[in-house]
């Protein structure tokens, strides 16, 4: 199997996950976005098969701490080309292309803080097809979308209803377990099942400060009962 290069794109910290503004103060859910996608970038730098990864971002807090990590960062688009998450994703396509040449790619979404390397190279042995992806723990958006072809451009086409949209522009849906890579986050609840999962190093140790992570270690009756406690 050729080598996949990774795309991840982060708009400003100030303006993200405002779904969770309930559960967490203001100061903290900057550097939850910012713990999360460390060990997202940090699990795909590990997994064999990924020759690069590239992070899109405007974020200056962002390009710091991803270029300690060895990640390439790429600027957002601005202009006519600007346009949210997947005219980044594709500006960061292109970009690795650019570098690289005609390489499969891998997009990927910046919150997988449960994300193991082994399974995303599980993927990456299964995704036979020129055009793959992996729906999320709900099965209607989409973790990762690959591109098995170094002629065929990115087209991501992530937001509501993502898995299906991209289904019918021609991907294939790959169907293993993966619950690490699967468990992206929005939400408490999704914070809560990703704890549960176990997280990484980065997203961990902000938890324990931040005094979340006690608090995801819930009981099995109130995980029984549906409560979310993140």
């Amino acid at each position: 199997m050729n080598t996949v290069h990774a795309v991840i794109a982060v708009k400003n910290l100030g303006l993200a996950k405002s779904r969770l503004a309930d559960r967490l103060h203001p100061r903290d859910r900057p550097r939850l976005v910012l713990a999360m996608l460390a060990d997202t970038v940090t699990a795909a730098a590990a997994t064999p098969g990924i020759g690069s990864v590239t992070v899109v971002t405007p974020d200056p807090i962002v390009t710091e701490v991803i270029s300690g990590l060895g990640a390439h960062v790429q600027p957002e688009p601005e202009g006519p080309a600007a346009g949210g998450l997947n005219a980044a994703l594709a500006a960061g396509a292109a970009a690795v292309r650019r570098r690289h040449g005609p390489v499969d790619l891998l997009a990927l979404q910046a919150d997988l803080p449960a994300l193991r390397p082994g399974e995303l190279a599980e993927v990456l042995a299964a995704a036979r097809h020129r055009r793959c992806l992996v729906a999320d723990h709900e099965g209607t958006g989409t973790v990762a979308l690959l591109v098995r072809d170094g002629s065929a451009p990115l087209r991501p086409l992530f937001g509501p209803d993502s898995a299906r949209r991209h289904i019918a522009a021609g991907a294939v849906e790959l169907l293993g377990e993966w619950p690490g890579l699967r468990q992206d986050v929005d939400t408490a609840a999704d914070l809560d099942r990703a704890a549960a999962l176990g997280v990484g190093i980065t997203t961990g140790k902000l938890l324990d400060e931040i005094g979340v992570s006690q608090a995801c270690r819930a009981t099995k009756e109130i995980r029984r009962a549906g409560s979310s406690v993140c």
